[in-house]
């Protein structure tokens, strides 16, 4: 088996983690990868002798195996809480709201500005916060005071039309990644950090790190600039955890581990099934609250990256994936 380091070589920086894979699986089970935007990889085909099938990358569905429906359905946050937990799949809860006066007439009460405030005020004045559509940990961030929520609204609103507000929850976070009834593979996933030089302050480093996230379209981390602490210098080598998002595109790190339980597994296979996805990445907390068994699904994701099996060298499981896909579509045998 070829390596997909060779498949990126050569490739832009931004070129599609998906269309590598695509094309690192075509070469291994003996399909035509074609890229059909000049090189971009944002369009591609995979042809076998009899057929052939367009797909997309970047903000495309990477996993046709997943009908349209399901797949929508999944990608609002507050939708998928409440099919979960009409199918007994226990989850963190929480409440959207509308940031804009648009489409008012179309919604019932309850969802505007001035109800979000409430609903903080009712969650005891600390509250997780993400916008309802979002990926990537985009505006994703922990929130402890009124006036730190309205300033996080007006920034979420210049992107998106609608927040998800939810308790905070202590626990340990992982991600399922399941094919049908399969769960592929666990992963226990870690805050991103900055690491002290010995030379900079915490402000510096942070501010470094937020550039980083603003080039790849994700919103920057609230320090909070007022906290003399920032002045810091750290010594080097030193690690300063972020708290709050934990994703990959965000800065931070996730590692191959065993499943926290089987109950964690059950969970995540439920939450799949209630939505009718056939490839999910169930994203939840164990050990709640210090209690072993103790679980809740954080959200489900139809269009999950893999590039963590890249970079922990699973070309293995990316052919797994990648052949579940090729079998549903129709372009390989069993």
């Amino acid at each position: 088996m070829r390596s997909v380091r060779e498949f990126r070589q050569g490739k832009p920086g931004f070129y599609p983690d998906q269309s590598i894979y695509a094309e690192f699986a075509c070469a291994e089970f003996g399909l035509t990868f074609r890229d059909l935007d000049g090189g971009s990889g944002l369009i591609f085909s995979v042809a076998s002798e009899a057929k052939s099938l367009h797909f997309g990358a970047g903000r495309c569905s990477w996993y046709p195996q997943n009908n349209a429906t399901a797949s929508t359905l999944a990608s609002d946050k507050y939708f998928t809480g409440r099919i979960l937990d009409e199918a007994g799949v226990r989850t963190i809860g929480g409440e959207y709201f509308f940031l804009h006066d648009r489409y008012r007439a179309h919604r019932p009460l309850g969802h505007e500005r001035a109800d979000a405030l409430a609903y903080f005020r009712k969650l005891g004045g600390s509250a997780f916060a993400k916008p309802l559509t979002g990926s990537r940990g985009d505006f994703a961030q922990r929130i402890h005071d009124e006036a730190s929520l309205i300033q996080h609204l007006d920034d979420v609103a210049k992107y998106y039309d609608a927040v998800l507000i939810q308790p905070i929850v202590e626990g340990v976070e992982f991600r399922i990644f399941l094919l049908d009834d399969d769960a592929l593979y666990c992963a226990r996933k870690y805050p991103p950090f900055v690491r002290g030089d010995g030379v900079h302050t915490l402000r510096e480093l942070f501010a470094a790190h937020n550039d980083a996230l603003r080039a790849r379209g994700l919103s920057p981390v609230s320090p909070g600039d007022s906290d003399s602490s920032l002045d810091a210098v750290l010594a080097k080598g030193e690690r300063r955890d972020i708290p709050g998002r934990m994703n990959l595109s965000a800065g931070g790190t996730m590692v191959l581990e065993a499943a926290p339980s089987e109950a964690a597994v059950t969970l995540a296979k439920n939450a799949a099934r209630a939505l009718g996805l056939r490839v999910a990445a169930v994203d939840l907390f164990a050990g709640i609250g210090g209690e072993p068994g103790a679980a809740a699904v954080i959200e489900v994701n139809s269009n999950p990256s893999i590039r963590l099996l890249e970079e922990s060298d699973r070309g293995d499981l990316i052919l797994k994936i990648w052949h579940h896909t090729f079998h549903a579509m129709g372009l390989l045998g069993v």
